[in-house]
């Protein structure tokens, strides 16, 4: 996931689209990777979301989806892992 989420940031930053308002890069999610862990009934899902501006956000969840802070945390990509080791005890 890492490595997928480096190489789309460089691929460099996203345009601004003009709608019903402005969404600036910022506001625009590039790239959504997600990995899904085990279970039966219920499979625990995290992932990160490239932004338009390039940063990396942690979530956590499928369809209702959590942003996580990372400010305890090397990278987000190892709150992600965490948070699927730890869901999936």
């Amino acid at each position: 996931m890492r490595e997928r989420a480096l190489a789309i940031r460089a691929e460099g930053p996203v345009r601004g689209v003009q709608s019903l308002r402005d969404y600036g890069p910022r506001d625009q999610v590039h790239a959504r990777l997600q990995l899904s862990g085990g279970g039966l009934w219920r499979k625990s899902v995290a992932g990160v979301d490239v932004r338009g501006d390039g940063t990396f956000v942690p979530f956590t969840g499928g369809v209702v989806r959590e942003e996580l802070d990372p400010s305890d945390h090397d990278t987000p990509f190892d709150l992600v892992r965490e948070t699927l080791e730890a869901e999936r005890r």
